[in-house]
Parts: C-alpha cells; structure tokens; sequence
C-alpha cells in the first residue's frame, strides 16, 4: 500500500553511506521496436541516458547495466556504467525486470566485496527520467523508513474498460463498457474526485535484503513518490520514440547548448549548413553557392581557439574545396560514408568521437550523428535530423548557424 502515514527516523546505518546500486536492464532484442535501448533521443542513445541520469544522482554508488548485447555494453561503458553481460536464461522476451536486476546485484557484490543497501531498477524506456526523481526514490527509502518507492505521477482521466463475452449479462442490452475509477452514471469534477497516480516506469528503489527475499520490487511499505506528469513518456511502440524526439527539445535535461569544456573538434556539413541548399547553375554549368561571412569569421575564431575544425560532403564539388581553402581549414568530400571517414579521422587525430560537435542538415548525415557527442541540427534541418539532434540552431544553414555554434563554444564575443 502507499506510503500514508508519518514516516519512521532514519536508522543509523542509514545515515552512514548507505550503498546505493542502480540497475538498469537493456535487452539488445525489442520486438515493439527494434535497437529500442540504442535508440537516441536529442542525439543520445536511450541507455546512455539512463545512465547519465544515474550518474548524476547524489545517492546512487554505482550504475550498473545489465545487457546480453555488445553494442549496447559498448554505449553503457563510455556513458560511465559497469556491464554485466545478462546470461541468456534471462535474456528473453519472458525474462523478468526482477531476474536481471538480482542478477546484476549479485555479480556486483560479487566483484565489489561489498553488501548493497539499496538497490534500484532504473528503466531506459523512460527517456525523460532525472537525477532528481532517482534522489527521490531512493531518500523515501534511506530517510523515509519505506521497503519500496517508484515514481508516480497525478492522473486525472477517466478509465473505461470493455468487458468480457462473459460478463455481457451483466449489462444493459448493447452495452459492454465500464467504468474502472468511476461510476459512469456520475461524472464528478476532477477536484471533487480522489487523487489517482499513474506508475510512471522510471525509477523503483528497494531495500535490497526485502528485494531478495520476496523477489519482485513492491513488498513491505511501499512510498510514493511524484513527478512532473509532462515528463512521463514509456517507450513500447515506434510512435513513443518519435513523440520523445519531438519532445527532447523541451523536456531535456541535458538540452543545453554545448560549451568549450565538451567539444574538441568540430565537424561541418556543407549544402545546407554552411549554405541555404540551393544552387546557382550557369549557362556553362558553373556552379555556385551563397555562403554568409559571419560563418567564416566563427571557423576561424574556432581555429584560434585551438579547436580542430573538418568540413566533411559527400559532393564532390570544386566549390566545396574552394570553400575549405578560403577558411584554411581540411576538407574531406566525395565521401560516400560519411560516418566511417568521420571515425578514420577521429582516430588519425586522437580525438574522442564522444567530444566532437557534428553540425548537419540532411538525412545523409544522421550516421555521423550516432557518432559524436554533440549532433548538431541547423535551423530547418530535415524533421528526422532535427529529431535525432542533441542541439538545434536558431537560425538555418547559410544565414549564420556556424557563427551560432562557434558563439556557444566561445562565447557570444567569439573570444579571440
């Protein structure tokens, strides 16, 4: 039942650094949507989100994902987790979230050399979660005195349920519908009506010795605890992945613009980002295209900064190498994968791809995307671009977007 009345004092093992676990489970198979964990939201894969979050929380003391995929082992180590590769008898659609999360503590302990006080089931389908909300769950357990908490949020819809052939009999002739939180005949207003909380999926915290002996995540005293309902959002179905893509611009915690200290390259599309798209074709077939100065003039400051900057197209182009010799800056174009030269290049350079700042316009450069750490969309990009970015400029290709890019970077004075 919830959490009613007053709360017992923390005890003192409580109080002394309790160890906190977070769990979070990543199946590589998604029949609803295929490579669901590895999918990314404002330019970051799902799991890598959860586990940022994780990360980020005040109380958790290590983040585990439990995994049978390598991709997704991959993505959770550079995101700051440990792995636990997931044996495949809890590997299936059938498995459990309670079978991968005993079996990640167990390997953890196991390495660690230590008990875990609490342990939590941290879901990656929650693509909006919060340090915060983890912090949450896991104070109502270490300073509230419950076993269990999830997070809740207010719920103010009526439900309607069809009921069983069975049950016809037990309705008005051609009538097959119920009410499940309320009587249809009576249609209270929502202040006169009780408080329902919908189970938002994101974060279960529980005490770990309880969560052993009863084997699912709601035994003893279970507190709830709220969240935003404009956050909550469970990815099942491609249309949950398009609505979070939609809305990572506006619900993302980590949407900020990038600064100095999280790049060290940056890598350039040209039509379309350093241009409008459009072409001027001669009598002769000449073509030309329109740039914007204020661009130029951001590339360089980038340049002075020490930052390395690569125009990357896969035109092959004078205009293009023209462009790059004007800025004095590497170009690689003619390039069918833009992605595996963008990594060849990285590597040659020594440079993390996770630290470098992509800006592009068109589908084409969506590999690049998954890529880098910083997927950046210029202003009347491609919706698919534009939903995969981790950033957007405020203005479009060829009318400023890099100057805007190098002013997050640097400054709004381009710092010389």
């Amino acid at each position: 039942m919830s959490q009613t009345s007053r709360p017992p004092a923390a005890t003192a093992a409580d109080q002394a650094g309790a160890t906190v676990l977070a769990v979070i489970p990543a199946r590589g198979g998604s029949k609803g949507v295929p490579g669901k964990n590895l999918a990314p939201i404002g330019g970051v894969p799902l799991v890598a989100r959860a586990v940022r979050a994780c990360v980020r929380s005040r109380r958790v003391s290590a983040v585990v994902v439990s995994t049978d995929d390598p991709s997704i082992a991959e993505v959770a180590r550079t995101a700051g987790a440990e792995v636990v590769l997931r044996p495949v008898a809890i590997a299936g659609d059938t498995a459990t979230s309670e079978a991968a999360v005993l079996h990640a503590m167990d390997a953890h302990e196991t390495t660690a050399g230590a008990a875990t006080d609490v342990v939590l089931l941290v879901q990656c389908t929650s693509p909006f979660i919060t340090a915060e909300e983890i912090d949450g769950v896991v104070a109502a357990v270490l300073d509230g005195g419950a076993d269990t908490a999830h997070t809740v949020a207010p719920f103010h819809g009526f439900l309607w349920r069809e009921a069983a052939e069975d049950l016809a009999d037990d309705f008005a002739e051609g009538d097959s519908a119920y009410g499940v939180n309320h009587d249809k005949a009576t249609r209270p207003r929502r202040q006169d009506r009780p408080q329902d909380l919908l189970e938002t999926g994101a974060a279960y915290a529980m005490r770990a010795a309880g969560f052993r002996a009863a084997g699912h995540r709601f035994f003893g005293r279970t507190a709830l605890v709220r969240t935003d309902p404009a956050k909550v959002l469970e990815i099942d179905e491609p249309a949950d992945l398009q609505r979070a893509r939609t809305l990572a611009p506006l619900l993302d915690p980590t949407a900020a613009t990038p600064t100095r200290d999280d790049v060290d390259a940056v890598v350039l599309d040209f039509d379309g980002t350093q241009t409008d798209d459009r072409v001027l074709i001669d009598s002769d077939g000449h073509e030309a295209v329109t740039v914007h100065r204020g661009d130029g003039l951001g590339i360089a400051a980038l340049r002075r900064a020490g930052l390395p900057v690569l125009i990357l197209s896969t035109e092959t182009n004078p205009v293009v190498a023209a462009r790059a010799r004007k800025l004095d800056v590497p170009v690689l174009h003619g390039i069918d994968r833009k992605d595996l030269a963008l990594k060849q290049w990285c590597e040659e350079n020594g440079i993390a791809p996770e630290r470098v700042l992509y800006a592009g316009n068109d589908v084409n450069d969506l590999p690049c995307f998954g890529l880098v750490g910083w997927p950046v969309a210029v202003a009347g990009a491609h919706d698919v671009v534009r939903a995969a970015a981790r950033a957007i400029t405020t203005v479009e290709g060829g009318h400023g977007a890099i100057r805007e890019i190098a002013a997050w970077l640097l400054g709004p004075t381009l710092a010389r």
